[in-house]
């Protein structure tokens, strides 16, 4: 591979899901805002999480950072600027805040130790993406850089996944607990394999072969 897949224009199934992805985004962070314009001030409030307070706030704060700015450094116009590299940075730090008190969260949850895995399992992915996303740009293994943010970006969308199983999961109504549970994997890994399959049909692509 050399440069010129770093600035190779999507496909538009690519960019339709990136459209959709960027739109859902905007949503979830216009609901999670709530969150930090009236921080939660009991148990209850903080989603029955036994730690929520005050780490749900600082969860949500880096979570909606990441939301915000992710899906802009998909844009080829934005990655050949100065800006794409200040841009990745804050949204790097914004996954890393959120994955660290996420993982702080998930012991607390109130759904057991099942969810617990589920929701830490996240947390210590993403952060170790970001790092090692991080890494390979400072090494100028720009290459390396853009696979692995795009397992970071499917791993932050694990914000929306989530919000849009848990309505469906009332819509039909289904026993809550379990599926919550079920939920705890499901809102990520999903997310993650669907990236992994992307990565290696452009490798493909790109290679020319089959």
């Amino acid at each position: 591979m050399n440069t010129t897949t770093l600035t190779k224009t999507p496909r538009w199934p690519a960019r339709a899901l990136w459209g959709l992805g960027a739109l859902l985004s905007l949503g979830i962070v216009a609901y999670a805002a709530r969150y930090l314009l009236h921080p939660p001030t009991t148990i209850k409030e903080a989603l029955g999480n036994a730690l929520g307070l005050p780490w749900l706030v600082v969860h949500v704060a880096g979570a909606v950072i990441a939301l915000l700015l992710g899906s802009l450094q998909f844009l080829p116009g934005l990655r050949k600027s100065g800006a794409h590299r200040w841009i990745g940075r804050v949204y790097v730090l914004g996954c890393l805040v959120g994955g660290v008190a996420g993982l702080i969260l998930a012991p607390g949850s109130f759904a057991g130790p099942i969810a617990t895995a589920g929701f830490g399992g996240l947390a210590v992915i993403w952060i170790a993406v970001n790092l090692l996303g991080w890494r390979a740009a400072l090494d100028r293994r720009f290459v390396d850089h853009r696979r692995w943010m795009i397992r970071s970006w499917a791993l932050t969308l694990a914000a929306v996944t989530l919000r849009l199983y848990l309505p469906t999961v009332q819509i039909l109504d289904l026993p809550f607990l379990p599926w919550y549970r079920a939920i705890s994997f499901l809102c990520w890994v999903p997310n993650l394999l669907i990236a992994e399959w992307w990565l290696r049909s452009d490798a493909r692509r790109i290679s020319g072969h089959p």
